[in-house]
């Protein structure tokens, strides 16, 4: 029997699709798209594992023979800003940008749909201004520098417009379909791409166009350029900008425009303002290729996305539940030592509770958990273990703030298993009340479990051993982490296949770096704007004159960033605040790293803060409860993390006297 047009498992035949059939041109069509979407993901996968493979071989060449290959650090360099430019690409065809959740505020409807396409033109006109002001700074580039090897600079700095015009395209063609919807877009589109235009002076009076030679019709388009340019010369004024443009990318970031989107047009409309040309915004972008550092941030994050894809998560939870199990609460120390590991892999809580709340809540339920308590803990510990090495925020926070990345590790430590210890505290307390049944304390199977979970517990330990005995870099150390990553997960214990999950998992990996990356590139154009206005010096000096306590700024800060932090995605945050919270922390005399240390952990805390905290969000839609009762059992834990992050803020020795008794 066959199955019908409308069953499940109904396969049309080749060139028909459920509405008929399918015409060549639009065979055609779908056979380029596939063919340029899989070429370009090729080329992510080929670029990551390029990035991975130098630093190894340049770490191990140099321990060998005492010669370092100075032009791996340089094409890694380049690699970075190819691999976060595609990586945004990627972001913007899947949605994966970081963004505000406010959309989620609106229900289904009109008035959605017109939020969505009014942040989606802004986001294309953003971009698409972008990609022009990348083009003038590659023409301007385009001297007879060399990358290495003969390649022209210019070559590497291509990828900026490309990318950039790509995005814009991909965020216009998003609006609902349909001709004259995408007409509307591309013509607005050309509106704010000639008003920039004209308002840099990058456009010749049409009047002096060579256009005679053809004749009437040449004529008649240059009149009516003429009356374009003079319909566009009020919208052009700097004034005009300011207000009319400056205010439409205000309100798209606050109704979900990606973040990068909000802090680029801010960053041009404020330059074109002060009548400097846009270029100055990928200007500052081009400046991640000098980063010694800023490789770690795509390295570290292949190493966690493959450990977190493979098997790990078992492992670890089976390695703690059988050191831990004896204990009265020992469930719940091992669900938030899993967590804080299983974070510090993928620097993402996010990533924690969507990959680890299925498999850690139904485990606390079956030993007598209550439901609540239980959802609580899994919320609250998917905060956790952002200080410890591998993590990316400390590394992007290192790279933004300019502190040394190895000590805010070192700093870190104690304060990250304080918070661990008084987490897992309130579970053995809750256990002991509930009388949750406590297993057997088994020496061969807990043995047997931690060694089972070897591999997975070695790269933190990795990271720290190669880093402190000077044996790499910290990006080097970071391409070892991630080639140790894949050397578990392909070859000890095979949980993924080179040419199955791998890709998928680096094309993963990608659109997060490059939603990061992006963010850092446009948030150094804004702050070399800050820094041109010297708003970080008036800063300074208004906080310094009302507030002459270094503890109540302290505590102010705490608010300041636990407020934030609840707000904006913990990326987001370090690149729009540390630039402005470092030069403060200067002046009250507060250690670098101390203050690295109490910013992270106040953004820690900013997960659990209601309304808008993100791991209550994740933790609603994972587990399928309201907001309400995820706010009231996440409450105690956001009770008992802010003590301890007061205990962090006014305790300085525990982060800076770590790292003296290390270093000597």
């Amino acid at each position: 029997m066959t199955g019908s047009a409308n069953s499940p498992d109904h396969t049309p035949p080749p060139g028909v699709t459920p509405t008929g059939p399918v015409g060549p041109w639009a065979r055609v069509r779908g056979l380029s798209k596939r063919g340029a979407t899989s070429l370009a993901n090729l080329f992510v996968v080929v670029v990551l594992l390029s990035m991975v493979a130098l630093p190894v071989v340049s770490s191990l060449w140099r321990r060998f023979t005492g010669q370092s290959i100075t032009s791996a650090t340089v094409l890694v360099q380049h690699l970075t800003l190819w691999v976060g430019f595609l990586g945004a690409l990627l972001a913007t065809r899947y949605g994966k940008h970081l963004h505000l959740t406010t959309l989620d505020l609106f229900p289904d409807g009109a008035g959605r749909q017109a939020v969505q396409v009014f942040t989606r033109w802004v986001a294309a006109a953003v971009t698409a201004v972008l990609a022009y002001a990348s083009a003038r700074l590659v023409h301007v580039e385009s001297e007879a520098r060399m990358v290495v090897g003969g390649i022209p600079f210019w070559w590497s700095m291509m990828v900026m417009p490309v990318t950039l015009a790509a995005m814009s395209l991909t965020f216009a063609w998003k609006v609902e379909p349909g001709p004259r919807r995408r007409l509307l877009q591309m013509a607005g589109l050309a509106v704010v791409f000639l008003t920039f235009l004209w308002s840099e002076a990058a456009l010749p009076d049409p009047g002096s166009w060579p256009l005679d030679s053809l004749g009437a019709p040449g004529r008649a388009f240059a009149g009516m350029a003429a009356g374009f340019g003079k319909l566009l010369g009020p919208l052009a004024t700097p004034s005009a900008l300011v207000w009319t443009f400056g205010a439409a990318v205000a309100l798209a970031f606050l109704l979900g425009a990606p973040v990068f989107v909000g802090m680029a047009g801010i960053a041009m409309v404020l330059f074109v303002k002060d009548a400097t040309p846009v270029a100055a915004v990928p200007t500052q972008t081009f400046t991640l290729v000098s980063s010694p550092t800023l490789a770690a941030i795509p390295l570290l994050t292949v190493a966690g996305y493959v450990l977190a894809e493979g098997g790990a998560a078992q492992r670890l939870v089976r390695a703690y539940r059988g050191l831990f199990g004896w204990m009265p609460g020992g469930l719940a120390v091992m669900t938030v030592v899993v967590a804080a590991i299983f974070t510090t892999f993928t620097g993402a809580s996010g990533v924690t509770i969507l990959a680890l709340g299925g498999l850690l809540l139904p485990t606390l339920l079956e030993d007598g958990y209550p439901e609540g308590f239980s959802v609580g803990l899994v919320t609250a510990a998917g905060s956790l273990g952002l200080l410890f090495p591998p993590s990316l925020p400390v590394i992007l926070y290192g790279v933004v703030a300019g502190t040394a990345i190895e000590d805010l590790f070192i700093g870190g430590l104690v304060p990250g298993i304080l918070m661990i210890v008084l987490v897992a505290a309130y579970g053995v307390w809750m256990g002991v009340r509930f009388k949750a049944p406590r297993q057997k304390f088994l020496p061969g199977e807990a043995f047997r479990s931690l060694w089972g979970a070897k591999w997975d517990l070695g790269l933190p330990t990795l990271v720290v051993v190669v880093v402190l005995t000077g044996f790499a870099t910290i990006v080097e150390a970071s391409a070892i982490a991630a080639a140790y990553a894949l050397l578990v997960e392909l070859v000890i214990f095979r949980d993924l296949k080179p040419f199955g999950r791998l890709p998928g998992v680096l094309l993963d990996a990608g659109t997060l770096v490059g939603s990061v990356l992006i963010l850092l590139g446009v948030a150094l154009g804004l702050t070399s704007w800050f820094v041109d206005a010297e708003i970080p010096t008036q800063l300074v000096n208004w906080m310094t004159a009302h507030v002459k306590s270094p503890a109540l700024f302290l505590l102010m800060l705490n608010v300041v960033l636990l407020v934030l932090g609840s707000v904006l995605e913990i990326y987001s945050a370090i690149v729009v605040v540390a630039p402005l919270v470092a030069p403060l922390g200067v002046a009250y005399g507060i250690d670098p790293i101390h203050l690295g240390v109490v910013f992270l952990a106040n953004l820690e805390l900013g997960f659990l803060l209601p309304p808008m905290g993100l791991n209550l969000f994740l933790s609603a839609q994972r587990f399928g409860k309201p907001l309400p009762f995820v706010y009231r059992k996440a409450f105690p834990f956001l009770v008992i993390m802010s003590a301890g992050v007061l205990l962090v803020t006014y305790l300085e020795p525990i982060t800076t006297g770590v790292v003296r008794l290390v270093k000597g």
